[in-house]
């Protein structure tokens, strides 16, 4: 509905407005892949039945990186990016719960009873097949059916969804993503997610090389554990409501620096100030790896080269 409000809440202390008795989809939702989605379509399902409304229930720090103290896990899609992605699946809201300690400490008894029936008065759960809550995950799927049970909630457990519209062996998960995303394979990964793999940041200024070979490039830092392959990708960049396509490096640039990683995108057919904005870049295909040239001469021209290739992909994707 064009006018839905999605509620956005974190650590509640008791039931929600707007999302009173609410079907919850629980999980981490990072990516909100295939498999995500069809969670929360059965959520939807389930809600609309209920006459009840229908939140995904999420944590963060994503877990991982609170036990590691420090970000470890590869995020396809941080917390903001993530509440946007959900909103657009049709969804009234989003619960987030801080994992610390406490939460961390949580048996699985006392998950269900003081965070989904005291706290958020849950008509109904619905959660994949491998879902785990509670102390060293101890909880299943089976456990919280139990619990429905008692409790008076009803809990629906959605099936392995396949990895690629065809039906592959390979379940559609998170991991699966990032280990295309790690071998440069972002097409694989956009068939997991339902869309290209996108990132977003605040352009920042870097040695400004780039103009003087001809290719001002738009740089973003994605932290140290975003481990996209290092390469060369055919990009569509936005910002300011604006859609271009362009070719983006990842990687350590070793032909000049061999730095720290950085996104520098080419932005195509636009000339203006980008410093400051924010780039939301999606990868649509990947070129060829990073390399070291023999001098700037060199590494012009291959740039000449994946900027044609980059605008022949994106022709022809746009056409599809």
């Amino acid at each position: 509905m064009a006018d839905r409000t999605f509620v956005l809440a974190a650590d509640p202390a008791g039931p929600v407005a707007g999302l009173e008795a609410p079907v919850v989809a629980i999980g981490n939702f990072d990516g909100a892949h295939r498999g995500h989605a069809a969670v929360i379509g059965r959520a939807r399902a389930l809600a609309e039945r209920l006459g009840r409304p229908c939140a995904v229930l999420t944590f963060e720090p994503h877990p991982a990186d609170y036990f590691s103290k420090k970000p470890v896990v590869f995020r396809l899609t941080p917390q903001a990016a993530k509440a946007r992605k959900l909103a657009t699946l049709g969804l009234d809201g989003m619960i987030v719960l801080t994992f610390d300690q406490a939460l961390a400490d949580l048996t699985a008894e006392d998950f269900v009873a003081d965070i989904l029936v005291r706290r958020l008065g849950a008509r109904a759960a619905v959660v994949g097949y491998d879902f785990h809550y509670g102390r060293g995950r101890a909880g299943t799927p089976q456990t919280l059916r139990e619990a429905g049970r008692e409790h008076g909630f009803q809990v629906e457990i959605v099936g392995k969804i396949a990895a690629d519209a065809a039906g592959s062996l390979e379940a559609a998960s998170s991991t699966a993503v990032r280990a295309a995303l790690q071998a440069g394979e972002v097409a694989r990964a956009a068939h997991i997610l339902g869309a290209p793999f996108s990132v977003e940041g605040e352009v920042i200024h870097g040695r400004k090389l780039g103009r003087t070979l001809g290719f001002p490039t738009a740089n973003i830092a994605l932290g140290p554990a975003f481990r996209l392959r290092h390469g060369i990708y055919a990009v569509r960049a936005r910002f300011d409501g604006r859609d271009f396509g362009g070719v983006a490096n990842f990687g350590s640039r070793p032909t000049v620096d061999d730095g720290p990683p950085l996104l520098e995108v080419f932005v195509f057919d636009f000339s203006g100030d980008l410093y400051g904005k924010t780039l939301e870049v999606d990868f649509i295909a990947f070129l060829r790896p990073e390399e070291k040239f023999d001098g700037l001469e060199a590494l012009t021209r291959q740039m000449r080269k994946d900027e044609a290739e980059a605008r022949k992909i994106l022709a022809g994707s746009a056409e599809a």
